[in-house]
């Protein structure tokens, strides 16, 4: 019993140390990349930052800065992909948006997106406020305020605070309705990628999934287009304009 108990306290602290041990690389290597950034060393920070990334996870941040590091290199396309990324995990992150119609400006491609109605905008420009674990946290907080509501609604007995406690609870339990919407959605984004970055300097889209297919257009590096199906090497793809077409899979990263 009592061996029992050591080896736990052994593997505990051995736990502890891989815990401290792994932050502590993490932080030098981010250093490293800021001060390599700093003194205009690109490729070292871009180097170090997708290090990181491959050591410890996906990460904003580090999504952030290395869409930074690479946009100063001049290269776009892959300036794009990561600001994509951290707008995928943090939508609210009003620097990475601006620095990512930044870059969008450099691209050749310029795609009109088809005309959506002021509402669906409207909607999700305010899902783009917050990331699905905050839209999450946004429900639980607002179903709670709506318990409470409930509770004053039936056991108070001035009836002013009766109608305070109805009117409150409706209104929550519509944010409670709407933050659910949010969080899943931006979830499904996070798991079902479908979106992607060109990588190729220039490609030509198919009618169908084969070289022999008719040209319909061309694409450029830095577009971001829509994967709907994939079949062998190709992927079938969507532009913001609804044009559809072929192209080589090996030709675009999926954000």
């Amino acid at each position: 019993m009592k061996m029992t108990i050591n080896l736990r306290k052994v593997l505990f602290f051995l736990l502890t140390l891989c815990l401290i041990g792994s932050a502590y690389a993490q932080d030098t290597a981010l250093k490293e990349a800021e001060v390599a950034y700093t003194k205009e060393d690109y490729a070292k920070a871009i180097e170090l930052y997708e290090g990181i990334l491959k050591s410890n996870g996906e990460s904003a941040a580090v999504y952030y800065n290395l869409g930074n590091a690479y946009y100063k290199a001049g290269k776009i396309a892959p300036a794009i992909l990561n600001y994509e990324r951290c707008l995928l995990l943090d939508p609210g992150d009003s620097d990475a948006r601006f620095n990512l119609q930044m870059a969008r400006q450099k691209t050749i491609d310029k795609i009109e997106p088809v005309g959506d109605f002021f509402l669906v905008k409207w909607f999700k420009s305010v899902e783009n406020l917050g990331s699905a674990d905050s839209w999450a946290k946004t429900g639980i907080v607002c179903f709670l305020l709506f318990i409470g509501c409930l509770i004053l609604f039936f056991f108070s007995r001035w009836v002013r605070l009766k109608k305070i406690g109805f009117y409150l609870g409706i209104l929550f339990i519509i944010m409670v309705v709407f933050a659910n919407i949010f969080a899943s959605d931006q979830k499904d984004e996070m798991i079902n990628r479908k979106h992607a970055i060109v990588f190729a300097p220039t490609v030509t889209v198919k009618s169908s999934p084969d070289t022999s297919g008719t040209d319909l257009f061309v694409l450029h590096e830095g577009t971001n287009v829509t994967v709907k199906s994939t079949l062998g090497e190709w992927s079938e793809i969507e532009l913001e304009d609804g044009n559809v077409g072929w192209m080589p899979s090996k030709d675009i990263e999926k954000i």
